[in-house]
């Protein structure tokens, strides 16, 4: 928690005033005690129905005077709350989005989005109450004994007895239900996990038909919370009734001591009427404190899984901040080894390789064989585990992220559109690309043809996900976006699975042309899409099994040879004659 009190620096007065005004109104309820008395002793016990009404109407200002207190606490409080809870999740959100692939692969998406709604929610609600109730219970507490130990020494030992007994009915009830609130907090992880996944795949869910098994699945997870919640509530619910038996019982006591000492001579009925109200004042704030206790455990629980996303280290960078234009090879692996974090075997193994200015290197391999590993290592969004990784030179790792990740036009296996225009998403590698440089990069991607035939051209509407345009159609446009501003390297991961062969033919002698100066990586399963590149490399098991040209590894690579044999055919040949 101590980590997230930086972002209550901006409310600093909020967090001193509201306290006080609060301080303030639990003070004027003290005191309304000893003017009841004053009126049951003075006016009634005298019959001065003038007194009677002035003290009324003291009471009645205390009240208003109380009202305005409370109210201006409430805003102070709503004020460093909410203003407390937009920072911290505007720093959170910032810290994700700087995390490196293994950080977030740490916690996971669900965890991630959990953490920054329901989490940062959580402790946003433990800061209103702490401004609004932490002082005004404790002193309310203390201020009632006090005032009941003022009153009557000996009748307020009843006090010491009822408060303890209620203390330890809320200790134990504490003791039981805290480490539940942090197991509902990671069943709602889970739930968070399956709502994402269900809604990402509802398209694969209905093509199976697995709409009533996901549904279950689901049902299990929420009952799970529902059935921790109910339980929590259970233990909790004991809390009032006991803690209202004993207070009940101490009244009862208080009045029959009271009555025996009014028979004294040693109190008046004012001061036992006080003496009642400040009891009753007393254990409801030991109930109110209570529920505090929930909800401060609560809000710690949740700091406590925010700050461990805040303890993970954002990605490294570099300090080089210009690319060398005029280096001779664009990319070099040397000696390159990786390992997922917590993954005892590696997932590439001694890769070394070299690709020089305006070539095309070709990676193909079998599913799981390491393709997508070795591309997602060129942009630095893993850190080798050994062997050095070259750019224009460098070392990856010595490049600003945002530097390197600028000139390297990056199209992921599964094509991500966002909601907006098609320029706009045409703009998210180059800012200020023009329409004809976006117009070029969608002719070069093939997909002009389709955005022209719209009506709004470029400013088509993109729904999310890219919903309303094809599997093809997104990604020729995930292509085109990375072409916009001509990158010095383009890495196509599997990017033209969802094309035909003529178009996929069309895109390679597109890019051949339109982009001489670039160098292309293609990962494909195809051998007729990497028929044309300079250099090839097969992988299998993490390993380089064969690098060399089409007409070489045909030659001199069986697994190569296998892929070949298995995709010729009549129709392929036809295609690319």
């Amino acid at each position: 928690m101590k980590k997230l009190l930086k972002y209550l620096k901006n409310y600093k007065k909020e967090l001193i005033f509201g306290p006080f005004f609060k301080l303030l109104e639990a003070i004027f309820e003290l005191i309304v005690p000893v003017v009841m008395a004053k009126i049951i002793d003075n006016g009634i016990g005298n019959n001065d129905s003038g007194y009677i009404f002035r003290m009324c109407g003291l009471i009645v200002l205390l009240g208003i005077c109380g009202l305005a207190f409370a109210l201006t606490c409430q805003y102070l409080a709503a004020k460093c709350a909410y203003g407390f809870g937009t920072e911290l999740r505007s720093a959170l959100y910032e810290h994700i989005n700087k995390l490196s692939y293994s950080g977030i692969d740490k916690v996971g998406t669900s965890s991630l989005v959990n953490r920054l709604t329901n989490d940062s929610n959580t402790v946003q609600n433990g800061v209103n109450m702490f401004i609004r109730l932490a002082v005004r219970a404790p002193f309310l507490v203390i201020g009632a004994a006090v005032m009941a130990v003022m009153i009557d020494v000996k009748l307020s030992l009843i006090f010491f007895v009822v408060a303890p007994l209620i203390s330890l009915v809320i200790f134990f009830i504490m003791r039981k239900t805290v480490p539940m609130y942090k197991r509902t907090q990671q069943k709602l992880d889970r739930a968070a996990m399956l709502t994402r996944e269900n809604l990402e795949g509802t398209r694969v869910i209905r093509a199976f038909s697995r709409q009533e098994e996901e549904m279950k699945e689901f049902r299990e997870a929420v009952d799970e919370i529902a059935d921790c919640s109910i339980a929590v509530g259970k233990i909790s619910a004991i809390l009032n009734p006991v803690a209202f038996m004993v207070m009940n019982l101490g009244i009862v006591a208080v009045i029959w001591g009271g009555g025996l000492r009014i028979d004294s001579g040693s109190l008046t009925q004012g001061e036992l009427t006080a003496f009642t109200n400040y009891m009753t004042q007393i254990l409801l704030a030991l109930v109110v404190l209570a529920n505090l206790i929930v909800i401060f455990t609560k809000a710690f629980a949740s700091a406590n899984r925010i700050s461990e996303i805040f303890d993970i280290l954002p990605e490294e960078s570099g300090e080089i901040t210009e690319i060398n234009k005029n280096s001779e090879n664009i990319l070099e692996f040397r000696n390159v080894s990786f390992a997922y974090e917590n993954s005892g075997d590696e997932s590439l193994s001694d890769i070394s390789f070299t690709l020089k200015r305006g070539q095309m290197l070709g990676i193909i391999g079998g599913t799981g064989s390491g393709k997508s590993t070795l591309a997602s290592l060129i942009p630095c969004f893993y850190k080798v585990t050994s062997g050095t990784v070259l750019f224009a030179g460098e070392d990856v790792n010595n490049y600003a992220p945002d530097v390197l990740r600028r000139n390297i036009g990056y199209v992921p296996q599964k094509a991500v559109l966002f909601s907006g225009s098609v320029r706009e998403n045409m703009k998210w590698r180059t800012e200020n690309a023009s329409d004809e440089e976006i117009t070029a990069a969608l002719k070069t991607a093939q997909a002009w043809g389709f955005i022209s035939q719209k009506t709004d051209v470029l400013d088509t509407r993109v729904v999310q996900g890219g919903k309303n345009f094809s599997g093809g159609q997104r990604q020729r446009l995930s292509i085109a976006r990375a072409l916009v501003g001509k990158p010095d390297l383009i890495i196509l991961d599997d990017s033209t699975s969802a094309l035909d062969y003529a178009t996929d033919l069309a895109l390679r002698k597109a890019l051949k042309e339109d982009m001489s100066g670039t160098s292309v990586i293609m990962i494909s399963q195809r051998t007729t899409s990497l028929k044309d590149a300079d250099k090839i490399i097969v992988m299998d098991d993490g390993k380089a099994v064969g690098i060399g040209t089409h007409e070489e590894l045909l030659s001199s690579c069986e697994v190569y040879q296998e892929i070949y044999r298995s995709q010729m055919n009549e129709k392929e040949g036809d295609a690319n004659a």
